[in-house]
């Protein structure tokens, strides 16, 4: 068929075709099975066809295998898709609105991620949920203890250190029931514990191996686990403009709400990944706490902006900047410099 675009609304059984030719007529609507995907597109579509989709669950493993059949894919975001869809959402409609945003001239896509990008993601998703299992294991301990008028200390090591002690100690009101629970916890949170450490060193193994991640890992505030967080999720740093996008797009960039020629800028839109802003932000609390007998240009812009702001504003500044320089040492393959100067242009 003479397609000009195709929209396709995927899901795990069943999915939805939109497609249209050069003079905008509807040539394809049509539903097929998982099985039959793949097989149709190959016999019926030509290449010069270009193919849309959600960036949604399966979307990049679709990409990357209509990209192996020579078809170009674009990969457009969930929210941009949806001031298109049409009366009431369903597969077909929402098939049509895909189809038309990626006519937009102004329209942003998402880079197809590499299989390597979607491994390394994988281990900081499963790391991520197992150390808020962790952290929810030790709060319910925290918990149960307190009903037998024990007070956990706030932190994780210690809490450790804790619950040997209450098992051995035959006089702190603890009955022989709970101690069995309470052993089970311990065993409990051990092992998630465990699987952290193998997952922090198999992320040590990525930073290891990756020439751009050990780049990042040359700028203060950024380690292993946010270099390879950011390299898997990034991927191609060229697909954004400047730093200051790449900023924008990981929350970190003011949110705005102007009007009338008044422009009016709030706190920081906290948009994009959670899980990398939060890493960004919690590494540059970190900086904060060394940069106070540091002489590099960077210490002291650091400092001084300390002095005068909350020490959360400084440490999104800090983040912000940080995602501005990774740009940079991504695009340039460059290293970090404290006291680099740059140049006007």
């Amino acid at each position: 068929m003479k397609l000009m675009r195709l929209g396709i609304d995927l899901a795990k059984e069943v999915f939805q075709l939109h497609g249209v030719d050069r003079q905008e007529r509807v040539i394809v609507r049509k539903r097929l099975r998982r099985e039959q995907f793949l097989t149709w597109l190959r016999d019926e579509i030509e290449r010069d066809c270009v193919i849309g989709m959600e960036a949604c669950g399966g979307a990049h493993h679709w990409a990357r295998q209509l990209q192996a059949m020579g078809f170009r894919v674009k990969l457009i975001a969930p929210q941009f898709v949806k001031p298109y869809v049409k009366s009431n959402k369903n597969d077909a409609r929402d098939a049509e609105a895909i189809c038309e945003a990626m006519s937009r001239p102004g329209m942003r896509f998402v880079p197809v991620k590499t299989v390597t990008q979607q491994d390394i993601q994988a281990v900081h998703r499963i790391r991520s949920e197992l150390v808020r299992q962790r952290t929810a294991k030790a709060n319910q301990i925290r918990g149960l203890v307190a009903e037998y008028g024990l007070v956990a200390p706030q932190r994780l090591a210690a809490l450790r250190t804790a619950i040997p002690c209450w098992l051995e100690a035959v006089d702190n009101g603890l009955s022989h029931r709970f101690r069995r629970q309470l052993a089970g916890l311990q065993q409990d949170l051990v092992g998630l514990d465990a699987r952290v450490a193998d997952l922090d060193r198999e992320i040590v193994l990525i930073a290891q191996s990756d020439v751009a991640v050990q780049r990042l890992q040359t700028i203060p505030g950024i380690g292993p686990v946010t270099a390879s967080a950011l390299v898997a999720a990034v991927g191609d740093a060229r697909t954004f403009r400047n730093g200051r996008q790449l900023a924008a797009w990981l929350g970190l960039t003011p949110k705005e709400h102007s009007s009338g020629g008044k422009e009016r800028l709030l706190g920081i839109s906290k948009r994009g990944d959670t899980y990398l802003r939060t890493l960004l932000i919690h590494g540059a609390r970190a900086v904060l706490k060394m940069v106070k007998d540091k002489t590099d240009r960077h210490s002291q812009w650091l400092r001084n902006l300390a002095s005068r702001r909350h020490p959360n504003v400084a440490a999104v500044a800090l983040a912000n900047k940080n995602a501005r320089i990774a740009w940079a040492l991504l695009t340039g393959e460059a290293s970090y410099e404290a006291d680099h100067v740059p140049q006007k242009s």
